[in-house]
């Protein structure tokens, strides 16, 4: 769906460039998400599966309320995401968005900002990267060790992403939900243009899945990823969330 349809007039609350995505996604029992899905959506799927996506990228330029934070502008972020969507009821239909079940950010006041305002699931871990043209890796210090994620794509232009493909599934969600303290979910925007991606010749991923994201999901990010693809990405829009209307 094209966001400029699905705008909604709320002040930005974010905005920055997001580049070199290292995308990896892997399918996972519905089950394993189920208590996770902020009230009023429902998991999204593509032909009628569920999934997750690991991604790293780069925070770049970033500005909050408008303004640059010292040493908080340029940055790396991994996160463990899925997909939900609302319905809104009109002429719109269904707004397609993401749950985060982690993410992961080297700056405080970042992470710290996002917990209080979002009550998204922040945490601030030393972190570095290695980007080029044709591959991302992103990395971070927990459990007493070095873990990563990494593509390496496939030489050439970036390409655009097919109608109706996974690549579209996973990049083309404009919203984002999460269940705040008080049990009601906020519901905010996400605008970009559509992305170039390159599809992975080779990823991997190095982590102790059970303790950050929890045993449920080790067996399934443990396995083999149903795709990874690099996006190229683009300068990015988040809008100050509200809350979803009661039924």
């Amino acid at each position: 769906m094209d966001p400029a349809k699905t705008q909604v007039p709320a002040p930005v609350f974010l905005s920055a460039e997001w580049r070199q995505l290292a995308m990896v996604n892997y399918e996972v029992d519905p089950a394993v998400l189920a208590p996770l899905v902020p009230p009023g959506t429902e998991l999204d799927t593509f032909e009628g599966r569920c999934y997750v996506s690991m991604v790293g990228f780069l925070f770049l330029q970033t500005r909050v309320f408008g303004f640059r934070f010292p040493f908080h502008t340029n940055f790396e972020e991994v996160n463990l995401r899925f997909y939900v969507r609302r319905q809104t009821g009109g002429a719109e239909g269904w707004r397609r968005g993401t749950v985060f079940v982690r993410e992961m950010v080297p700056r405080v006041i970042i992470a710290t900002t996002a917990r209080w305002l979002y009550n998204e699931p922040y945490l601030t871990r030393r972190m570095r990267h290695e980007v080029e043209t044709t591959r991302a890796r992103y990395e971070w210090r927990d459990q007493g060790r070095w873990q990563s994620l990494s593509v390496t794509g496939a030489d050439g232009d970036w390409q655009e992403i097919a109608a109706g493909s996974e690549e579209e599934f996973i990049t083309e969600h404009y919203w984002g939900y999460n269940q705040q303290r008080d049990g009601r979910t906020l519901e905010y925007q996400v605008t970009h243009p559509r992305w170039r991606v390159r599809r992975a010749l080779d990823y991997r991923f190095d982590c102790d899945v059970a303790g950050l994201y929890g045993a449920g999901f080790a067996p399934f990010l443990t396995g083999k990823a149903s795709s990874a693809f690099l996006v190229e990405g683009s300068a990015v829009s988040v809008h100050k969330g509200r809350p979803v209307p009661l039924p």
